[in-house]
């Protein structure tokens, strides 16, 4: 068995299994060491099954990082439009949801398939070793050499696409942080991102409202997301939470406008149109009925619309477009789509990824202090920080 190869890639997930079929149709031969089982655990449980492979809109503005500017060389090199017309020589068919987002028609295990053989495609070789965990890594005269329980693996370049410690049921770790301290590389300290956020204190009465629903807009940090908010017997979640809880820091509020489509005014209009109305009334026309219920048991304005001053509807007015959350925490990283912050992409190129204190030491995907929304963006990033350090390989 050959134990010597051009890269040896850390992890064969989404970046990692992309940067290896780039990289061997350069005609380089490549060695993926994968902790698990099987490869592409997360795309394969990602977009219901379906994979969120990518979104339409993705660019610079979509990502989250210390430096905003490190994703603009690799988005720009490698973008969704490429990702899609490889999807489609595959034969792949994929649909448009809503907000740019794509997903297949069938299965994620078709973009799993798709990776393997493009893994396959040569002219280089890409050999993959399932159930192999990296006991230690050093570096040593140009080579970097990997240790496992089957023995050690030596190349001149080495990949980390170990992803960060998102889900850890699926065998997520906080190995990338690991090793690239061990190379000297700083770490941005990574946090929960795509997480549910949990209430506490007097806001508990929301966990009430467990499985419902709504579209809202929601901000953190000036940060806005209009999408659906779901509450849960914890707090707060739906794909608007998720997309604010990237920005959301400990000890900040979270508002959420409950009635994104309610002109100006539209309060004062009922009381005009409808002045025998309740307030409950005209919000369950607008809310879920228990939400609606519980928001107006908080906004303590009994009796008829035609009964209540006009400045104490335009303060309820304001309030449901700005109702302000004190999230105590978020799931953390059990229940987090991704991981925020990761290897300093001041230690990166941004052309190719590689480290520029240690010559050939390459980090890619989720373990890189890039952090997409939500919509298939982190997917993109996959693909694109892959691309990027396949082509320096």
């Amino acid at each position: 068995m050959d134990h010597t190869f051009d890269a040896i890639i850390l992890g064969g997930g989404a970046a990692g299994l992309f940067c290896a079929a780039v990289a061997s149709q350069r005609g380089r031969r490549v060695l993926v060491l994968e902790r698990a089982a099987k490869v592409g655990a997360k795309i394969l449980i990602s977009g219901g099954g379906r994979c969120n492979f990518t979104n339409v809109g993705a660019g610079p503005a979509n990502y989250l990082s210390a430096n905003p500017h490190f994703a603009k060389s690799a988005l720009s090199r490698y973008n969704p439009a490429d990702f899609v017309a490889l999807v489609e020589k595959h034969g792949i068919a994929w649909h448009e949801k809503t907000l740019g987002q794509l997903f297949c028609d069938g299965s994620a295990r078709q973009i799993v398939d798709m990776l393997l053989a493009e893994c396959a495609a040569g002219p280089g070789t890409v050999t993959i070793r399932y159930d192999e965990e990296a006991g230690s890594v050093s570096h040593a005269d140009g080579s970097f050499t990997v240790t496992t329980r089957s023995g050690q693996f030596t190349a001149p370049a080495l990949v980390i696409a170990t992803g960060g410690p998102s889900i850890p049921k699926m065998g997520a770790s906080d190995f990338a942080y690991r090793l690239a301290r061990q190379f000297g590389l700083k770490v941005v300290e990574p946090r929960p991102a795509l997480v549910p956020l949990t209430l506490g204190g007097e806001e508990v009465l929301f966990r009430d409202l467990s499985g419902v629903a709504a579209p809202v807009a929601a901000s953190a940090n000036k940060a806005t997301f209009r999408e659906a908010a779901l509450f849960t017997h914890r707090g707060l979640s739906g794909p608007a939470i998720l997309q604010v809880s990237s920005y959301w820091k400990s000890g900040d509020p979270v508002d959420i406008c409950f009635v994104p489509d309610a002109p100006a005014g539209w309060l004062l209009d009922a009381k005009r149109a409808r002045p025998s109305a309740t307030l409950r009334t005209i919000m369950r026309e607008r809310l879920p009925q228990r939400l609606a219920d519980v928001l107006d048991d908080q906004l303590r304005l009994p009796g008829d619309l035609g009964n209540m001053p006009d400045k104490a509807l335009r303060a309820a007015e304001e309030r449901l477009a700005r109702w302000q959350f004190h999230p105590n925490g978020t799931e953390g990283f059990a229940k987090a789509e991704v991981t925020a912050g990761g290897i300093s992409t001041a230690e990166l190129s941004s052309k190719t990824m590689e480290a520029s204190k240690i010559p050939g030491l390459y980090a890619i995907g989720e373990a890189v202090d890039v952090t997409g929304w939500l919509g298939g963006y982190n997917f993109q990033w996959a693909w694109a920080s892959g691309y990027a350090a396949a082509q320096a390989l």
